[in-house]
């Protein structure tokens, strides 16, 4: 799918720094971990979902959550619940049914309030759908997909939030051309690095371990139309894991080091250092709070100099479409229409 190219530079007066988290729980597990598995792999993740807001708010620093659907349901009957007729019986097997108190690794609509009431904002986004169905699997149909992502934004709205934004399970895109008749806005797009497009690959695994040895400086992201009103905001830098077995030989300086190179790069040429990760991360180790706090010191330090910017995907999003409405020539570049760009919407918006 080709996107479209701006010159969008002159957009940023600063460089901007943008977090966003795949908030899944077992959702995001389920097809590859058990409950007892998932819980010894990441301990505490309840705890860390909790522990990670109160850190930003802490800090008065806003992010982009991308949440499953399935995570804001008030309760469900597993497979027989009607919300999951469309999806393919094999996928859903395994979802149990149950609420928020009898199944808390999957059901977590208290946890959803929390973010839509926190201050300060932070944009709640739609993670793959209603059960993080992966849409690059051979069951992923169009009707399929469709009605996975069509019960993700209904399970949000009741939820009381709108999601303008996205982010695929694994990253694996497919079926872009589904997101704006949902009023999706803008998704994260795959980091571009050839590691990542080699994807869950043992080349890819070889060449992230390798930029995460060197220190690599991650790559800086500037937004792009990839269809009419649907902006690709890549992703910059994941967190490279922190359990036990890649900690051994790649320690955790090492995540400091990228992160803090990433927002001097932003600083520097302004552009968007967008850092990501999944809030299990931080409950890989007993030293994954305590990285949070170094990378969110190097943040805030970078905030209150005046470097950077701190935005959600959905604020990007905006400023892009209002570009687009001004129609600077400066800004579009040999485009005769615009017709797609859609008016500037408040991100998130409470239903």
């Amino acid at each position: 799918m080709r996107a479209k190219q701006y010159e969008t530079h002159d957009l940023f007066q600063r460089g901007v720094a943008m977090l966003s988290f795949d908030t899944e729980q077992m959702w995001g597990y389920f097809d590859q971990l058990n409950e007892a598995q998932f819980q010894n792999r990441y301990p505490g993740t309840i705890q860390a979902h909790e522990k990670l807001l109160a850190c930003l708010c802490a800090a008065g620093l806003s992010a982009t959550w991308f949440v499953v659907g399935g995570m804001t349901l008030r309760g469900s009957a597993g497979p027989r619940d009607q919300r999951m007729a469309g999806l393919p019986a094999d996928w859903t097997a395994a979802i149990p049914s149950g609420h928020e108190t009898t199944a808390p690794m999957w059901y977590r609509r208290s946890f959803v309030e929390r973010l839509r009431e926190a201050r300060p904002f932070q944009e709640i986004g739609l993670h793959g759908g209603l059960t993080h169905l992966i849409w690059t699997d051979g069951r992923a149909t169009r009707d399929v997909v469709r009605w996975e992502l069509a019960e993700g934004v209904k399970a949000l709205e009741q939820a009381l939030v709108r999601p303008l934004s996205f982010s695929f399970g694994r990253e694996e895109e497919a079926y872009h051309m589904l997101l704006p008749g949902h009023g999706i806005r803008c998704y994260r797009g795959r980091t571009p690095l050839l590691a990542c497009e080699l994807g869950r690959t043992l080349p890819g695994a070889l060449l992230r371990a390798f930029d995460e040895l060197v220190r690599a400086s991650p790559p800086l992201v500037w937004p792009r139309e990839t269809l009419p009103g649907l902006w690709n905001i890549p992703s910059s830098l994941f967190l490279y894991p922190i359990g036990p077995s890649r900690t051994r030989f790649l320690g955790l300086p090492s995540r400091r080091e990228r992160f803090r190179l990433g927002l001097e790069a932003a600083a520097r040429y302004r552009g968007i250092f967008h850092f990501c990760l999944h809030p299990e991360n931080l409950a890989e180790s007993p030293h994954g709070f305590s990285l949070l706090d170094d990378l969110l010191d190097h943040l805030t330090q970078a905030r209150d100099r005046g470097d950077i910017e701190i935005l959600t995907m959905g604020q990007v999003a905006a400023r892009m479409e209002g570009a687009l409405q001004d129609a600077s020539p400066r800004f579009r570049l040999g485009h005769a229409s615009d017709s797609g760009a859609r008016p500037t919407q408040r991100i998130a918006a409470p239903l």
